[in-house]
């Protein structure tokens, strides 16, 4: 396996974001489903646009060029 799909849910509270990883698939079709019964759960339902899921390949880093805070 050469890739996994990352399902995250973020919401904005006040001045910062909470953010939840719900879980880590073997594929799109797969993460697609979890979130669809997530939707039918408390604070879920009530921020239904918070969803993600993203690639990730396996064994690569994600930040390569390191970051800033502003």
């Amino acid at each position: 396996m050469d890739q996994v799909y990352l399902l995250h849910h973020i919401r904005t509270i006040e001045d910062h974001e909470d953010v939840k990883l719900l879980g880590v698939f073997s594929s799109r079709e797969l993460a697609e489903r979890a979130k669809e019964r997530a939707l039918n759960l408390p604070g879920f339902k009530d921020s239904p646009d918070g969803f993600s899921v993203d690639k990730y390949l396996v064994d690569r880093m994600g930040w390569t060029a390191g970051y800033r805070t502003v």
